[in-house]
């Protein structure tokens, strides 16, 4: 079992910026394609990002490409997200997810998933 926890969530104002981190202990996190979700209320899960397994490949969704960054330190066992010139559209509850094999854009290719953290941004 891989068990990753997130932090980082809040209430921002429109335009500022905050970092999701996802911690992962119990198995080889650089064995993991890892990404993010995020699920507004009443709406689908939705892809934000992904990374690859050293981390020299990343995908976004259209909707956050240019101002979110996707990042991973395996030594530190820890996926981030930094999140920019946020949106009040952005608000949603954000989750990452580990893949053991290619990951992706579906939330049906993770096998590992966080609880998630509250993102609030209040226009």
């Amino acid at each position: 079992q891989l068990q990753l926890e997130e932090s980082g969530g809040g209430l921002v104002q429109a335009g500022d910026s905050l970092r999701l981190s996802c911690a992962a202990s119990g198995r080889t996190f650089s064995s993991y394609v890892m990404g993010w979700f995020r699920q507004a209320p009443g709406k689908d899960r939705e892809f934000v990002a992904a990374i690859s397994l050293s981390g020299g490949r990343t995908y976004y969704a259209d909707s956050v490409k240019g101002r979110f960054t996707i990042s991973r330190d395996n030594a530190k066992n820890t996926v981030y997200l930094q999140m920019n010139s946020l949106k009040p559209e952005d608000t949603a509850v954000y989750s990452c997810a580990a893949a053991s094999l290619s990951g992706g854009v579906a939330a049906t290719s993770y096998d590992y998933w966080g609880q998630g953290t509250q993102v609030t941004v209040s226009s």
